[in-house]
């Protein structure tokens, strides 16, 4: 499964000490609370303080350290390199700055002006997509390691990026057609196929190109709906269809069904994907230009409330502040999945080839921010709290607190600090998928439309 914050092999600080953290146990004591709480808890909404001012001062600090001249900005704090995700996570960071008046609109736009420039010069993978990572000084392709090559395109990257493209389109027009000549270089047939469903690219051993099925459920169906914006069918990805549910703390969580030993991709159930849909979407049908706060999309509300419950009633049985994404480290293994369940247990926390690792669970500083601005609830006081003073003024939020006790992980990422800065443009201004006046744009002029596109849809309609 190609993820969205694969480890990039970083050259970081000393490895914290590691302590052994004990497992949950699966199921909750006697005296469970209500079993779905969150489906009434409120949204935050309102200008903020001057308290969450600052925290999204200290998160844009990141972006003014790590943009680099190129018009790209590091994925991880002082290290030339980024993904698509992380690309768009900059890009989320530079609408909310300049939103909440972190930034100015000229230095918001000059930056966005710089990133498309940018992005108008890669060199694709194999001259059909974004290549998964880029060295962000001199715009080449390299793998993991920095080390100049093509590795493959990542389906997941690529939705995100799209999602964060269209919002910055619809939000500022006049950087519309850079937007449009770059996805219009790019060959969505080898991404989304005509029964909708999404690709990514790897190679073999032998260097030969290997187009797989990616994504499971969560990430599979938020990336699902950048191609979608943007005109494609979906309609395999999109579908929550198979999955399961497991009780955990008196909660149904829906995981992935598909077998991860037959399929060889982990059915990670963590907070980012679900966070990310009700930041962006309010957890709306992709193209829903009605009423805020009617969650349009239903089952993805659903499960939405389901993963927060969970870890907000192990909270309460355990007394362990819970808020679980993947993250970075600062050493290795650098990056882990930390999650709610996966592989058949609750509260597993593995590497990407499914190493346990419980030492590394942590309260993510994304996932938590997250929580709060989607959930109203004395449990997200909580977290906010803790999560609150967790940064370095001169570099960014950490990426996370490990639960075992041993204090911060002080890792600085474009995509920590980019979706911290979007909850708060969420507790601002709602949704933040907002559409502009009907325009014709480069995209909707192309003479041809690629297979899986459906006419009529690339303007967002809910039809779509």
């Amino acid at each position: 499964m190609a993820h969205p914050m694969t480890p990039l092999l970083l050259a970081l600080a000393l490895l914290l000490p590691l302590a052994a953290a004990a497992a949950d146990p699966p199921v909750a004591p006697a005296g469970c609370p209500q079993p779905l709480a969150a489906a009434q808890y409120e949204r935050r909404s309102g200008a903020l303080t001057e308290r969450e001012l600052a925290m999204a001062r200290t998160a844009w600090k990141y972006f003014e350290n790590n943009t680099q001249p190129s018009g790209l900005a590091n994925a991880v704090d002082n290290y030339p390199s980024s993904t698509m995700w992380d690309t768009a996570s900059y890009l989320a960071a530079i609408v909310a700055a300049r939103e909440l008046g972190v930034t100015t609109a000229q230095d918001a736009d000059s930056r966005l002006g710089k990133l498309l420039e940018a992005l108008g010069r890669l060199s694709f993978f194999r001259d059909e997509l974004p290549n998964k990572v880029y060295h962000t000084q001199t715009l080449e392709k390299v793998d993991y390691a920095n080390r100049p090559g093509e590795i493959g395109f990542s389906a997941l990257d690529l939705g995100r990026l799209l999602i964060w493209l269209k919002i910055a389109k619809e939000r500022y027009p006049r950087h519309a057609d850079a937007i449009d000549r770059f996805v219009l270089r790019w060959k969505m047939d080898k991404v989304v196929d005509r029964s909708g469903m999404l690709f990514g690219a790897i190679l073999d051993p032998e260097r030969k190109v290997q187009y797989v099925q990616e994504g499971r459920l969560g990430y599979e169906e938020y990336a699902a709906r950048g191609f979608e914006l943007w005109g494609f069918s979906t309609e395999l990805a999109a579908r929550k269809e198979p999955f399961a549910t497991v009780p955990v703390y008196c909660v149904e969580v829906p995981y992935d069904a598909r077998d991860p030993r037959k399929f060889h991709q982990h059915n990670y159930v963590v907070s980012e994907s679900y966070v990310l849909d009700g930041i962006e979407f309010d957890w709306d049908r992709t193209g829903e230009r009605g009423a805020a706060g009617r969650h349009t999309h239903p089952w993805m509300a659903d499960f939405a409330q389901r993963v927060y419950q969970a870890q907000e009633n192990r909270f309460r049985a355990t007394g362990i502040l819970t808020a679980r994404s993947e993250h970075q480290l600062e050493a290795e293994p650098y990056f882990v999945y930390d999650t709610v369940f996966t592989d058949g247990y609750p509260w597993n926390t593995i590497t990407e080839d499914g190493k346990y690792v419980p030492q590394f669970a942590a309260v993510s500083l994304k996932a938590a921010l997250g929580m709060w601005v989607l959930w109203r609830s004395e449990y997200t006081d909580r977290l906010f709290e803790a999560i609150a003073t967790q940064s370095n003024p001169a570099r960014g939020f950490h990426e996370g607190i490990l639960e075992s006790g041993k204090g911060p992980i002080r890792a600085f990422t474009a995509n920590n600090n980019g979706i911290m800065l979007e909850a708060l443009l969420y507790k601002a201004q709602g949704k933040l998928l907002r559409w502009g006046p009907a325009r014709e744009s480069l995209w909707d002029r192309r003479e041809s439309t690629a297979p899986g596109a459906r006419p009529g849809c690339t303007a967002g309609a809910a039809a779509c």
